[in-house]
């Protein structure tokens, strides 16, 4: 599956995407304030829904930013934070909770 898949980082409009082949399946929106980056929505295209798109994207866009070492990432997400509870062995890059 992971083959004919083409994942982008569209800074310019603060979101992942998931493509394959031409087609546009899964896009997680993201806010980046320069220390952290929260990840507000994960999409999947209806009709391309049940294949496992939604998490591809999430665990690459975790693995880009991984690799830069220079953010945190704010599971605002539902899904997103579904997804970490799932990988605990990638909550290194979660922002630590400050106590009130």
């Amino acid at each position: 599956m992971t083959d004919d898949l083409r994942f982008t980082d569209e800074t310019d409009a603060s979101r992942y995407t998931l493509h394959r082949g031409d087609d546009l399946v899964s896009v997680l929106d993201y806010r980046d304030d320069g220390r952290t980056v929260a990840m507000t929505r994960a999409y999947t295209i209806p009709t391309h829904r049940g294949h496992g798109y939604a998490g591809e994207l999430v665990d690459r866009a975790v693995a880009q930013l991984e690799q830069r070492g220079d953010r945190e990432v704010i599971p605002v997400c539902w899904y997103v934070a579904d997804w970490f509870a799932a990988h605990p062995d990638r909550a290194g890059i979660l922002q630590a909770r400050r106590s009130a």
